[in-house]
């Protein structure tokens, strides 16, 4: 009897939506190297490039045009119906799973329409653009909004709380993932020394893909759609 699954989702879920990846062209990232827009240290030198990076994101995300796919349309299905713990963690910034239907989603690398103080540390959402005079509407202090990210060198968030769920639940799920990402490649080797059934969706298979016991190929508007319709009719 299946009661508790936990979802892992990578750039693979939102890439149908419109969401470039990191691993396109070559390694950049809309024309920027991760070290150069994605680091503690790039934030520091070169806070204007990094604003204006983000800024561009955001406003793509917000543009109109990219929207939930199937996948996250099925996702939010599966946590409203099923008759158990669905938990859906994401290596994406982005909001397309909220805006699909799916209320329980921990942003593991954070998320893009939030910004945090380097002050105070409080966190606040800005759909707008940020740069180096925005006020932290915590403590009123300016120049120290950073993107909610989760940047190279820092640690994931909710870490504490994924592990947990990992090792108690019944399915682990990996939905379009490289599998060269720690720690979030190793989740399947935890999922399944606690005895869960694990399972891969992907369009190719993952650096980890030898560690599943089961593997679906195929684009994720259309393997999820799939693999949620049996799991709610087991």
């Amino acid at each position: 009897m299946v009661s508790s699954i936990v979802i892992l989702t990578g750039a693979g879920m939102s890439a149908e939506s419109g969401i470039a990846t990191f691993r396109d062209a070559d390694g950049l990232w809309e024309n920027h190297r991760p070290e150069d827009v994605a680091t503690p240290e790039a934030f520091e030198a070169d806070p204007v490039l990094v604003h204006r990076f983000y800024n561009d994101r955001r406003r793509q995300l917000l543009n109109g045009v990219v929207a939930p796919n199937a996948g996250h349309v099925a996702l939010a299905r599966l946590e409203r119906e099923f008759d158990g713990d669905v938990l859906l963690v994401t290596q994406n910034i982005d909001d397309l799973h909220e805006r699909a239907g799916s209320t329980r989603v921990l942003h593991m690398h954070g998320e893009l329409l939030r910004s945090r103080c380097v002050f105070c540390d409080s966190v606040h959402e800005f759909r707008g653009d940020v740069d180096d005079t925005t006020l932290c509407p915590g403590c009123g202090a300016v120049g120290g909004m950073r993107p909610h990210v989760v940047w190279f060198g820092e640690i994931p968030l909710g870490m504490e709380q994924i592990f947990e769920a990992l090792e108690s639940c019944d399915v682990f799920a990996a939905i379009g993932t490289s599998g060269n990402v720690y720690p979030a490649a190793g989740f399947v080797q935890v999922a399944r020394a606690a005895g869960a059934h694990t399972v891969e969706l992907n369009l190719e298979p993952s650096w980890v893909n030898t560690d599943f016991e089961e593997t679906r190929l195929g684009p994720a508007g259309t393997a999820v759609p799939e693999w949620v319709e049996e799991m709610l009719n087991r």
